[in-house]
């Protein structure tokens, strides 16, 4: 439940809206996208298993494609040796937002498919994403993207798919070290401040951040306070659309659908989802100021 509740969170702080991505979408379409080391057994019930038609566009994912969209952030171990997990993409019509289901899919969660979709600037489709046993689900996540920078004719900057990955994985990575509210806090706050007192300068920078996590109890190596420095000015060079951003707060909220019903989950992820709308207005004066 908090691997999840992460993802969406930091998620939706690293959406970087290409134009027009789905200019050219047809509601209804499906595309497919299946790892390059499936057997033709496991390719043949996975199509099955997706109730698709014989001639449904496949775009085939590569080990080496995951490595060079996640290698820099996830260990070699996590993404693995082998493209295995796939996915079913059917494009939905305007207004109905992302809806993202999985199966056997044991690290890559819902949010962080939907949350691929957004950075792509994709905004309406169900997906489907499977595998023939239980696997991390990197490799789909990166036919997703794959699939519709091919389906739009569009090329997204490496840039702005690097910085999204770059800032899930250092939240990750903190959560493992100082719990998962603590590494969001310090996310947050280093954001509202900023936004109330732009920084000028990589020392303003660095001083903030260390301030921000003293007043947490938090300790930062100087690997990971470098990490954030990097991040954090990488961040502001780029052109968000958070208006886009808090638009689709309000879709997923409503497409998680059954998981958010679950007495478990409800209170915990809704709580976040509202604080994130609530800071979305916050964050908008830093990106705009100066």
């Amino acid at each position: 439940m908090k691997k999840l509740s992460l993802l969406i969170l930091i998620g939706f702080f690293s959406l970087f809206i290409p134009s027009a991505a789905l200019g050219d979408a047809v509601v209804g379409e499906v595309i497919v996208t299946l790892g390059e080391n499936l057997s033709v057994d496991q390719q043949r019930l996975l199509l099955q298993e997706m109730d698709v038609a014989e001639d449904v566009p496949i775009i085939f994912v590569t080990n080496q494609e995951e490595h060079q969209y996640l290698g820099n952030y996830i260990s070699k171990q996590k993404i693995g040796t082998r493209a295995i997990s796939s996915a079913r993409i059917t494009m939905l019509e305007a207004g109905a937002g992302i809806t993202v289901r999985t199966n056997n899919i044991d690290w890559v969660s819902e949010g962080m498919y939907a949350n691929a979709l957004v950075t792509a600037g994709l905004t309406d489709a169900d997906i489907y994403v499977t595998a023939p046993f239980k696997v991390s689900g990197t490799g789909a996540l990166t036919g997703i993207i794959k699939a519709y920078e091919i389906s739009a004719e569009i090329e997204i900057p490496e840039e702005q798919k690097q910085v999204a990955n770059e800032e899930m994985v250092k939240t990750a990575e903190l959560g493992d070290r100082f719990g998962f509210e603590q590494a969001t806090e310090l996310m947050t706050r280093i954001k509202e401040e900023i936004a109330k007192n732009p920084v000028t300068t990589d020392a303003e920078l660095r001083d903030l951040i260390l301030r921000v996590a003293k007043e947490l109890g938090i300790t930062l190596t100087d690997e990971e306070l470098n990490g954030l420095v990097s991040l954090f000015n990488r961040m502001k060079d780029l052109n968000i659309d958070w208006n886009q951003v808090q638009n689709q707060i309000g879709k997923i909220r409503d497409n998680l659908g059954d998981f958010l019903s679950r007495e478990d989950t409800q209170t915990f992820i809704g709580k976040f989802l509202e604080v994130i709308s609530e800071l979305i207005n916050v964050i908008k004066g830093w990106f705009t100021k100066g």
